[in-house]
């Protein structure tokens, strides 16, 4: 028998900090907060000699405390995202519910995740097994469902 791992789902993306911001009010998450014995991140990197030049190579966004959930790693590549997501997150908005209900709540949550950067790409009607989505992109232009 295996024991069941942790994962971290981890994003390639040009604004690491903004895409950990973004996706933490996205998620109710929070950014993670810098390691014991620090008061910020900016103290953290300076004792470790990282030049100001690097400090948003990478972040993080974590679930508050006491809550589960994947740690979204973001890491600083060069390049631009070029083709479509083949994984991508589902952000459950509105579990339990049906038809004009759950449409309008994921327009809600829609509705504020485009105050926060996101663009609206699609949205698919209830029929048949598929109870109705939004298709969202993040403003790095990660797709991602409101489902």
């Amino acid at each position: 028998m295996t024991d069941v791992r942790e994962i971290q789902v981890t994003f390639d993306c040009a604004d690491p900090g903004a895409q950990a911001t973004f996706w933490a009010a996205a998620l109710g998450y929070q950014v993670q907060p810098p390691p014991p014995g620090f008061d910020t991140w900016d103290a953290a990197l300076d004792a470790w000699g990282v030049p100001p030049e690097h400090r948003n190579d990478r972040s993080a966004a974590v679930p508050p405390e006491g809550q589960a959930g994947p740690r979204l790693f973001f890491q600083k590549v060069p390049e631009p995202k070029t083709v479509k997501n083949r994984v991508h997150l589902d952000v459950r908005a509105a579990p339990g519910l049906t038809g004009e209900e759950r449409m309008d709540r994921l327009e809600q949550a829609a509705d504020d995740l485009v105050a926060l950067g996101a663009r609206r790409l699609a949205r698919y009607e209830p029929a048949g097994i598929d109870a109705g989505h939004l298709v969202m992109a993040d403003p790095e232009g990660n797709e991602f469902c409101l489902d």
